[in-house]
This record gives C-alpha cells, sequence and structure tokens, in this order.
C-alpha cells in the first residue's frame, strides 16, 4: 500500500500500473495477488485503512472531550484540520485522485466513509440533547446537515477556492452548528 502511495503521489495524473507498484515495493507480481484481487482492490484498501484511521482520530477526539459541545468542535476541527497538514492534505489528494476514483467500489467505499462521518456527528448531538447542551438538535437530519456543511468547507480546503484558512472555516461551520442546535456560546446566559 505505501509503495502504491508513492506511486500515485508522483504519477501527475498519468495513471499507475501493478508492474509500476510493484517494482517500487519491490516484490513480484505473486506476492500482490497473495493480497489483492485486482489494483482496484488495492486502492480500496488505501482508501479505506486512511478513511477509518481518520474516523479513529475523530472518534478518539470526540470521546475525550468534556462535553458535547467540546466534541462537536473537535470533530469539526480535526476534520477540516486534514485540509491544512501538508503530509495528509497530500494523503487526501492522493485517495480522491481519478485513478482512485474510477477504481470499481470506489463509490461505495466514499459512501461508506461519509456515512460514518455522519454517524459519528449524530452520536454527539444525541448525547447532546440527552444533557441538555443542543436542546434543539434532531440528531440524524442535523447530522445530514452538519456533515454536508463540513464536507462543502473540505472540498473548498482541498480546492483551494477560498481564501478562507481552515481553522476560520472550522469556526464558521461550528457557529452555523451551535446556532442551529441552541447551543450556548461560552458566556452565554439563558436561551
Amino acid at each position: 500500500m505505501d509503495a502504491a502511495y508513492r506511486c500515485l503521489a508522483t504519477s501527475n495524473g498519468d495513471g499507475v500500473s501493478v508492474t509500476d507498484i510493484l517494482r517500487e515495493a519491490g516484490l513480484s507480481t505473486r506476492a500482490f495477488y497473495r493480497h489483492f484481487d485486482s489494483k482496484d482492490n488495492l486502492l480500496l484498501a488505501m482508501f479505506r485503512r486512511d478513511s477509518d484511521r481518520v474516523h479513529a482520530e475523530l472518534e478518539s477526539a470526540a470521546l475525550a472531550a468534556g462535553s458535547p459541545t467540546e466534541a462537536l468542535r473537535a470533530w469539526i476541527e480535526g476534520y477540516l484540520r486534514l485540509t491544512s497538514q501538508p503530509r495528509r492534505r497530500q494523503r487526501v489528494l492522493v485517495l480522491s485522485s481519478a485513478e482512485l476514483m474510477r477504481a470499481a467500489g470506489y463509490a461505495d467505499e466514499r459512501t461508506r466513509s461519509m456515512i460514518r462521518l455522519q454517524d459519528g456527528i449524530a452520536e454527539i448531538l444525541r448525547r447532546g440533547l440527552d444533557d441538555g447542551s443542543f436542546p434543539w438538535a434532531a440528531p440524524e437530519p442535523d447530522a445530514r446537515a452538519i456533515r454536508a456543511a463540513l464536507t462543502e468547507a473540505f472540498a473548498e480546503q482541498m480546492s483551494r477556492s477560498t481564501t478562507v484558512p481552515a481553522a476560520v472555516a472550522a469556526d464558521q461551520v461550528i457557529n452555523f452548528a451551535f446556532r442551529a442546535l441552541g447551543a450556548r456560546r461560552p458566556g452565554e446566559t439563558g436561551q
């Protein structure tokens, strides 16, 4: 997987063959097919591995937070931080390349990742509804709306179609979410 990542990172969109990957890895064709049925299976495994890592980080940050409001803030900031860290940004670019998007099964993997993102947000919203920090929350539909705003901000950061830094974009999504959920901001009293 690491050899495939290196090949894709330096391919300039020209495409990468299994032969290229094997040469980079120093492996034989037989070794490749012991682990993967096809190049598409390798590419999807790479996407799944990185997606699972990101979700584990977000879930860990949310669990470590002292409150649902802190958890939602950590989730949103953590997700958008991927766009501003050079090494991670490069991985996102490789794993959203045309080569990966052409892989059979990519759409299903991407959908799985988006559902997991949305489910994590919904869990935070349920906790906030239960403890009163998100009194207006409707967890599932609100998680869908927050995920949509978050992934749009993420896409803008990745395409560099915005001059807004990732931290500012995170604050914008957080402020939108908190207003929609009826959350109090630090120092606020009453409703």
